[in-house]
């Protein structure tokens, strides 16, 4: 009889104990780190932070040609980084999103990090802060290790004045080029334009940006990209649905054997006179 109740004990805490080990079981996503670096090949233009996505190449961050989305039109023209990071967050075929602490200053450098499965691709937008619709950036640029440039293109959503008024604030405090009006982080309605987004055309200096400090020739930046490791993915603490069912059976036997222990010390064995 003791030796009945001892094994039972046994399987009932192997049964219980197996099933906390498969309640951390995950499935792990196949990915690979890499590292990317930035770099503000102008002589006056600050980037903003840069939002990278990696995404499957049916997503699509911007095309040249198209009509610019609420996000990049906000990076833009307003370096606000918020509508993009939110609308690609979770979205279906992205991957992983990443954003950098601080502007990219002229001649300057900015590395990140942020990982892909393998067939996904690159994208990455900056404001140029001091124009008014202008960024950077990449469309769906194949992941591989390698060094490559980008041009500066336009939104085509608002007038380029030039006028720092209408400009974002840090385009004063960094380049040093400054202005009675202290500069805006809103776009303005009356300066709205209905375009697709091109190549810039540069600064033509026809009001406060002066082409010797705020201009530029392309490229406008370096990205450099290194494989860094495979990434080793978080567990996934959703069982699947085969787990589940075992855990259950686990669940089922480890009680039964705990049952049939507390019916043995109950039942008071006679024996023969």
């Amino acid at each position: 009889m003791h030796h009945r109740i001892a094994r039972l004990l046994a399987v009932g805490a192997l049964s219980v104990a197996m099933m906390t080990l498969l309640s951390g079981i995950a499935v792990a996503s196949s990915g690979t780190k890499y590292r990317i670096t930035i770099t503000n090949e102008t002589g006056g233009q600050p980037f903003t932070p840069p939002a990278l996505i990696t995404h499957d190449p049916t997503v699509s961050v911007f095309e040249i040609g198209a009509a610019a989305s609420e996000g990049v039109k906000e990076i833009a023209e307003n370096g606000n980084l918020t509508p993009l990071v939110d609308a690609v967050t979770g979205a279906d075929g992205v991957h992983d999103v990443v954003t950098g602490a601080g502007p990219v200053l002229p001649g300057e450098s900015q590395t990140l990090e942020i990982t892909a499965n393998d067939g996904e691709v690159l994208s990455w937008v900056s404001m140029l802060i001091c124009t008014n619709d202008g960024f950077t950036g990449l469309h769906g640029e194949a992941l591989a290790a390698g060094t490559i440039t980008t041009d500066a293109y336009e939104t085509g959503t608002e007038m380029n004045t030039e006028v720092l008024g209408d400009i974002v604030p840090p385009c004063q405090a960094i380049v040093g080029v400054t202005s009675s009006e202290p500069g805006t982080g809103m776009s303005d309605p009356a300066l709205a334009e209905d375009g697709v987004i091109a190549a810039h055309p540069g600064i033509a200096g026809t009001a406060d940006l002066q082409v010797d400090v705020h201009g530029w020739t392309d490229p406008v930046a370096t990205v450099t990209i290194e494989v860094v490791m495979p990434d080793t993915a978080m567990p996934d603490t959703a069982p699947t649905q085969g787990s589940s069912i075992l855990m259950l059976l686990l669940v089922a036997f480890g009680l039964s054997s705990l049952s049939a222990i507390a019916a043995m010390k109950l039942v008071r064995v006679r024996r023969p006179d």
